[in-house]
């Protein structure tokens, strides 16, 4: 029996910390939606550029999706930014 790519477990890429990280984050459309964000990224990310945002709205104006590059120190650092910003309500995916 020959496996899939889906039967078989392909190991994670590794990531080498510390390194510039980037991060897409979308969720609905607000006027304080970038604001949002960037307060929970500054908690785990101190010293993140605010200026460096790019922001694009979607097609029908109903979604917003930011990136932006943090100085990444670590996995558990990661997993904790992902989790709070998916805490604020406001985040559908964080990529």
């Amino acid at each position: 029996m020959t496996q899939t790519p889906s039967d078989v477990d392909l190991p994670r890429p590794k990531v080498e910390f510390p390194c510039d990280y980037p991060i897409r984050v979308v969720g609905d459309a607000a006027d304080d939606f970038v604001a949002a964000v960037s307060d929970v990224i500054e908690r785990h990310a101190p010293g993140f550029d605010p200026a460096s945002i790019k922001l694009s709205d979607s097609r029908n104006g109903r979604f917003q999706s930011l990136r932006v590059v943090i100085h990444a120190t670590g996995e558990a650092q990661l997993n904790a930014l992902f989790q709070d910003l998916k805490a604020t309500g406001r985040v559908h995916m964080v990529l």
